[in-house]
């Protein structure tokens, strides 16, 4: 009798275990469905990935025949390549000399070179292809480099661009000037930031502002503070979106420390809305509204062109549903929502991506274009969120400073760009800018079905997509034809076409022509070249065969 005591102590010590486990096993089963079923839902999976693929790159016997293509396509295309490479050569000559000159020099140009197209083709790219840094002037919607080659501005300054490069240009003329008597003296506030802080609580719809020097920052510091006030660890960032480069935000490739404080969940799922339900341990949302153009994707961009699957679903009804669902579970469970609208503030909508969706966060962080063309990053919060101290416990502090926040030269440009927002005649641009930017759309679409070209395009207003519309793995040599067509790109190439806000019609109709001569001449020239064998599918399957038979050397 007394020697089953032990069992029963140790049985019952087992049943408490179990339920008390049993909570902690639903919470983690929770979070992991609640991720996306891709490599972007999953950052160790994806690091981990990344690091068993091996380097190898093609010949020039298999460069232009690693779809499997016949002899003469490939030699079509090999002869189309060298002439194509002639043509940079002599076009852009001492562009392309000035970049040789610096790139040794310049980490940031030795990634961006390298990493233009898949790295299977990218040795032989930039021996062949190699494309100028410089430019030396702008007007309108053009730009022109240092050979005197003048291009329409797709690059948008990596969305700095949203009023056209003149305006800009004025913001800071206006502003040097504005501030040229107190000259970059720190520490000290210009008193132009009165005006500017009280029209940043206007747009964004809450309390007080804090200064940054970048995108970045004020994301980092918003996300502190966030942190500082729930009194809770972990933020939400979700798959694909990004939110700058420091390593909370970006848990995947690219940071070599796994951070341990985020979740990283699916956009746009029942099951998130679950996870901000049920734990106890968020602080905050971050939401990038340009996810909205691609959902749960990476940034595009031609290097990871490794077939034509790339595409987006852009549905403005949709997405806004989704935040206001965000919006009201991130109230009930008193987790903060923040907008980083870094990238699209101001291009939306005068008020943001806030007033474009219809929903009120609970701080937003600004940056880009708001310093009339010069570096800056805003975060704009309520009151009881803003603050960096606490009253009852004095050592209790939530640090942020830097050396160049409210810097008078910046100041007085962003003066000059919020007066002209605020201009009612100014503000006019926003009246049905989607309705502008989604028939533009439309009618470059219209033109390449015509021409029957396998390439479209898909918008989040005038920030474009393209996407293509056969299997291909060579859909990244678009890029090169775009550029000798006289269309600037960015180095991620097509996947991200931003316009500023001036083009006319006639401006976008000159753009359109280009950009179909671009794609008829690459079809011409056998890179699209298929047979019913090949498919997006079978594509994946060559690669990864590719991929074993290097890791083995076969």
């Amino acid at each position: 009798m007394d020697s089953s005591l032990p069992i029963l102590s140790l049985s019952a010590a087992a049943l408490v275990g179990a339920a008390a486990a049993f909570p902690k096993l639903q919470a983690r089963l929770a979070l992991s469905r609640a991720k996306h079923r891709s490599l972007t839902g999953h950052s160790k999976m994806s690091k981990m990935v990344a690091r068993l693929v091996p380097h190898y790159e093609f010949d020039i016997n298999d460069f232009f025949r690693s779809d499997g293509a016949p002899p003469e396509i490939a030699t079509q295309r090999q002869d189309a390549f060298f002439r194509l490479a002639g043509f940079y050569a002599k076009q852009y000559a001492k562009g392309r000399a000035a970049t040789a000159e610096v790139s040794s020099r310049i980490s940031d140009l030795q990634f961006t070179e390298t990493y233009r197209v898949p790295f299977q083709y990218s040795r032989l790219v930039r021996e062949n292809l190699a494309t100028s840094a410089f430019m030396e002037s702008s007007a309108g919607v053009t730009v022109t480099d240092l050979d005197g080659n003048v291009f329409y501005d797709l690059t948008g300054s990596y969305g700095v661009n949203i009023f056209g490069n003149d305006f800009y240009k004025e913001c800071i003329t206006a502003g040097e000037k504005r501030a040229h008597a107190l000259g970059p003296v720190l520490g000290s506030y210009h008193p132009v930031i009165t005006d500017n802080v009280k029209r940043l609580c206007e747009i964004s719809g809450l309390d007080e502002v804090s200064f940054h020097m970048s995108g970045t920052e004020a994301v980092m510091q918003a996300v502190r503070l966030a942190r500082y006030h729930t009194r809770r660890s972990h933020l939400v960032r979700f798959a694909g979106a990004y939110h700058g480069w420091w390593g909370d935000v970006q848990p995947g490739i690219g940071n070599p420390v796994s951070p341990h404080e985020t979740y990283t969940l699916a956009d746009m799922s029942e099951r998130t809305l679950h996870v901000l339900r049920t734990r106890k341990d968020i602080a905050c949302v971050l939401v990038n509204p340009l996810q909205a153009l691609h959902p749960n994707a990476n940034a595009p961009g031609d290097s990871a062109l490794v077939d034509s699957s790339r595409g987006s679903r852009f549905d403005r009804a949709a997405y806004g549903q989704w935040l206001k669902q965000l919006r009201e579970v991130c109230t009930e469970r008193n987790i903060v929502l923040i907008f980083d609208e870094v990238f699209v503030g101001f291009r939306l909508a005068a008020r943001g991506a806030q007033e474009y969706f219809g929903v009120q966060a609970d701080m937003v962080t600004y940056g880009k274009s708001l310093a009339g063309g010069l570096p800056i990053g805003v975060v704009c919060g309520r009151k009881d969120l803003m603050r960096r101290f606490r009253d009852d416990h004095p050592a209790d502090i939530c640090f942020a400073r830097g050396t160049f926040n409210s810097h008078p030269y910046v100041m007085t440009a962003m003066d000059e760009f919020l007066s002209r927002l605020d201009s009612p005649n100014f503000n006019a641009v926003y009246n049905e800018l989607d309705e502008l930017w989604n028939e533009r759309a439309r009618q470059l679409n219209d033109m390449l079905a015509a021409q029957e070209l396998p390439v479209r395009v898909s918008n989040l207003s005038s920030i474009w997509m393209v996407h293509y519309t056969g299997p291909s793995r060579y859909n990244w040599m678009l890029q090169y034809y775009l550029r000798a067509e006289g269309l600037a790109l960015s180095w991620v190439g097509t996947g991200r076409l931003i316009f500023s806000l001036n083009y006319t019609d006639a401006d976008f109709a000159e753009v359109t022509k280009r950009f179909a001569a671009a794609a008829t001449r690459m079809k011409q020239d056998g890179w699209w070249w298929r047979d019913a064998s090949l498919t997006n599918k079978g594509i994946k399957r060559r690669i990864l065969k590719e991929i074993i038979a290097r890791k083995f050397k076969r």
